[in-house]
């Protein structure tokens, strides 16, 4: 698997993981995903759940 599709599976599993966690959660949580168009065909995606996660991935325009 290329760099780009590890970047991937991590953003993917990240996102999976902190949902499971706020819909676990005995209270108030919140998830708010950004994506950002980046040079050289990538995108930014940045996780914000308390904490932020950045993850860089490679994207083909459809």
């Amino acid at each position: 698997m290329t760099d780009t599709g590890q970047n991937a599976q991590a953003l993917k599993a990240r996102l999976g993981t902190l949902l499971d966690e706020l819909i676990r959660h005995d209270g108030f949580g919140s998830l708010k995903v950004e994506v950002r168009l980046l040079k050289r065909g990538q995108k930014e995606v940045i996780i914000d759940c308390g904490k932020q996660y950045r993850y860089v991935i490679d994207f083909v325009p459809g």
